[in-house]
């Protein structure tokens, strides 16, 4: 798995409820055009990548309704960025009312990797149509930046420690889907302070980077805004946390029990 691929991962992972019965969000979004946040992966004592994620609003329309303008960016820094030189850009355009996507576009450049798709969302017909051919799907899904942006939206007043949910998202070559288990509520540190939250346990899947018992923890703000705000995951060799560095632009005050002063 590509460095950034997995910093997609860790931010991405948000709470996603679908049960047998119809996803549901909150009436009105908890974020808003001009919202940015900014990301660094850690490993060890080395920030390894840097991930910056922005909300804007967007003259073109799908279908005659208003979008949003979701960017992701992300590369590596230091170090890391000599020996494997990641840049990358995601972006989709989403309903402003329903958040579902109509258009995601990737461009990756990992190393000597090299890899762009545009990926059209027809909610109509129930199908995705990528580089790689048409995908037909059943419920709700979204590529990985609209995933984030939809789940911060879901109401989680009445969740239960031990709760499953699945998300199901399009990457590359089809539809996927990612087990989440909620484990109760932290206070957790941060770049940009202390934070009460929401703890979530993602399911990953061992291999070249992650071991057979790697656990990876995502821990969400428990407010209005429901920004992720770290994950913790053990891999092969050490493990890597992602860290919420900056945010600014947000529909609600983001604010900490306390401010790191070390």
């Amino acid at each position: 798995m590509k460095i950034y691929s997995l910093v997609l991962i860790l931010s991405f992972c948000c709470l996603n409820k679908i049960f047998s019965q119809e996803l549901t969000k909150t009436n009105d979004p908890v974020f808003k055009a001009g919202e940015k946040l900014s990301y660094k992966l850690i490993y060890g004592f080395f920030t390894a990548a840097e991930a910056n994620i922005r909300v804007e609003d967007s003259e073109t329309k799908f279908d005659g309704k208003p979008v949003y303008h979701i960017i992701a960016e992300g590369k590596t820094a230091g170090a890391f960025d000599v020996l494997y030189k990641v840049r990358n850009r995601y972006e989709t355009y989403v309903d402003q009312k329903t958040l579902l996507p109509y258009f995601y576009a990737e461009n990756r450049r990992e190393s000597s990797y090299r890899h762009a798709d545009k990926v059209t969302f027809d909610h109509n017909e129930d199908k995705i149509t990528a580089a790689k051919g048409v995908f037909p799907y059943t419920g709700k899904v979204f590529d990985f930046v609209s995933a984030y942006y939809f789940a911060r939206c879901i109401d989680v007043s009445k969740i239960h420690i031990g709760q499953k949910f699945e998300l199901q998202y399009f990457l590359e070559d089809g539809i996927h889907t990612l087990g989440i288990t909620y484990a109760g509520k932290e206070r957790v540190k941060c770049s940009m302070g202390t934070f009460n939250c929401l703890k979530f346990n993602p399911t990953i899947i061992p291999g070249r980077i992650f071991r057979k018992d790697s656990k990876l923890y995502l821990w969400i703000t428990d407010d209005n805004n429901r920004i992720p705000i770290k994950a913790h995951v053990e891999v092969i060799v050490g493990s890597l946390t992602m860290d919420l560095a900056a945010a600014s632009g947000l529909k609600f005050p983001l604010n900490p029990v306390s401010k790191e002063t070390d």
